[in-house]
């Protein structure tokens, strides 16, 4: 990736996709991913045409977003011509509706879009999932409570700590039976099998890119024998003293 298209994405990030150029038109114009579980792989084939009377040269296409990976597509794009764009989505870390984005990008730096929509399903609910550790010294001590049960309601979770974020936190979990009907206030005692899960650190770590930060911003991720795609996890956020 060139100097320009870096630019470009750094534009783009922060700027409406529609001020893209429509000369290359795909169809459907919002492309119908549909439902897939949380860790699903989906190969996406876009088919488009090249509206215009000139021929288009592609610099590169590349996705406004995470999780696409592996483009692969032509270099030239005839006038009145067909194209295909074709890449992999990855829904690690993704929940709920996502509409994904590709961006070609043709030799004089003019951007071109497609446009997706799906729905990504997660097999756990958490009751929380941001949490703050508030002004923070090195070394001290935190702790959150919260419930986490099945989407479906059916069975209980079988969550452990990712290795990773078991260097930074412990957990302890507790079976319980949930009332979930109104999730701002969930109780115990109901119908739906769940965990209550206390999660506690006795000191996060800042090393590198973290030391220039004063605030803080920690993923703590989990692990799913059943569901060994899944990538369910929580947000730790604060301020270092």
């Amino acid at each position: 990736m060139n100097l320009k298209t870096i630019a470009l994405v750094a534009f783009l990030a922060g700027t409406s996709v529609s001020i893209a150029d429509e000369s290359i038109r795909f169809v459907p114009e919002n492309y119908p991913i549909g439902v897939l579980n949380q860790g699903d792989t989906k190969h996406i084939v876009l088919q488009g045409a090249n509206t215009t009377g000139k021929e288009i040269v592609l610099e590169n296409v590349f996705g406004q977003g995470n999780g696409m990976s592996n483009f692969k597509f032509p270099k030239t794009i005839p006038a009145k011509g067909a194209v295909t764009i074709e890449f992999d989505l990855n829904t690690a870390d993704m929940e709920g509706q996502i509409k994904p984005v590709v961006v070609l990008v043709d030799t004089s730096g003019k951007p071109y879009t497609a446009n997706m929509d799906g729905i990504v399903k997660v097999p756990f609910f958490f009751g929380e999932k941001l949490f703050d550790a508030g002004y923070y010294a090195k070394g001290e001590k935190r702790e959150w409570t919260f419930y986490v049960w099945e989407t479906d309601k059916k069975n209980r979770p079988d969550l452990t700590l990712d290795p990773e974020s078991a260097k930074q936190f412990s957990m302890s979990a507790k079976p319980v039976m949930l009332n979930v009907d109104k999730l701002d206030q969930i109780k115990e005692g109901g119908k739906v099998p769940g965990l209550k899960v206390t999660l506690s650190t006795k000191g996060l770590s800042r090393e590198g890119w973290e030391l220039k930060q004063k605030s803080i911003r920690k993923i703590v991720s989990f692990k799913s024998k059943k569901y060994p795609q899944a990538t369910p996890s929580v947000l730790i956020v604060g301020y270092w003293k």
